[in-house]
């Protein structure tokens, strides 16, 4: 395969896979928001959700302060915010229209009409009940995505690239959310266990798609270090690190070269940690030092992969 057109399938997954956690990650702060809470409770959310995305500083050049209304226009609407909505299901659109003929036709009536419809509803979209079917329909959109893809494409390295693209974006996003909201949310004297407490530790739960997982394995009380094991360890929790790393070093295999051996080794080993990893090991480490090394680790691979296999420009 080219690797112009490997580089754009696996933009498509990543950018697919970007826009359903952004909208997850932006209709569970929304929901909290409408949560009582002060000012400052407000704020910090939503300056976590900037903050996870790497985006406080751009937001900052345009708003002096975070208000909800502010920080949902820029993730959900600005063309000028290249991990917005709109902005991923565009470069969707864009590198799938740059290979049509590697992907179904189904694949790319999909991709052409969610963004027609997008495009659509960018302009109608004015109110909170609104926001959240919009957030909705992103989600079932991604998921449409995915579920033509895998149903409709040859298991080629088409295939291959896509879903390396997805996993690797996954485990990005679900490390960025756990790190930062799980120490947004960390137990406080008399809040622990009440209603508040339960609800924003299922807020977090619902954010990786995982409230119903989490409730099916423990079927007990939420608590902060089960929480951190089911999104680290548990390797048949679709969203968990273990399981995205795995089916990273699955797809890897399957489209190796004469370049990729020591990508391919670093990724078994990274996937062998998570594997045998144990709780106690990372807490003891520190949750926070864990997951920044996790992400480096996965910006590693992502690079690598680029050198590898795709169009890599250099730093």
């Amino acid at each position: 395969m080219l690797s112009s057109t490997a580089d754009k399938l696996f933009w498509m997954a990543r950018y697919t896979e970007r826009a359903e956690n952004l909208a997850r990650m932006l209709d569970v702060n929304y929901r909290m928001s409408l949560f009582p809470q002060g000012p400052q409770g407000l704020t910090q959310g939503w300056n976590a959700l900037l903050a996870i995305s790497d985006l406080l500083g751009e937001f900052r050049k345009r708003h002096a302060e975070t208000t909800p209304e502010d920080a949902l226009a820029f993730f959900a609407f600005d063309h000028s915010n290249p991990s917005s909505i709109v902005s991923c299901w565009r470069a969707v659109r864009e590198n799938a229209r740059a290979v049509r003929g590697a992907i179904t036709a189904e694949a790319w009536e999909t991709v052409n009409s969610t963004w027609l419809e997008l495009r659509n509803m960018e302009a109608n979209i004015t109110g909170g009940g609104e926001i959240g079917n919009f957030f909705e329909w992103v989600k079932y959109r991604s998921h449409l995505m995915r579920g033509v893809l895998r149903s409709t494409m040859l298991r080629d390295e088409a295939h291959h690239f896509i879903w390396l693209g997805t996993y690797l974006e996954r485990a990005d996003n679900t490390a960025r959310i756990l790190d930062v909201k799980y120490h947004t949310l960390l137990p406080r004297g008399e809040n622990v266990g009440g209603a508040a407490d339960y609800y924003q530790w299922s807020a977090l739960l619902n954010s990786v798609a995982a409230f119903e997982i989490y409730r099916k394995v423990y079927r007990d009380v939420i608590t902060p270090r089960r929480v951190a094991e089911l999104l680290i360890l548990r390797d048949d929790m679709p969203r968990s690190l273990n399981h995205c790393i795995r089916q990273t070093y699955f797809h890897l295999q399957a489209v190796r070269n004469h370049h990729s051996a020591e990508t391919e080794r670093r990724t078994g080993e990274f996937e062998a940690s998570l594997h045998f990893g144990r709780i106690e090991d990372i807490f003891e480490v520190g949750l926070h030092e864990y997951l920044m090394r996790f992400l480096e680790r996965v910006n590693d691979l992502g690079e690598r992969v680029a050198q590898d296999f795709l169009v890599w420009v250099p730093n």
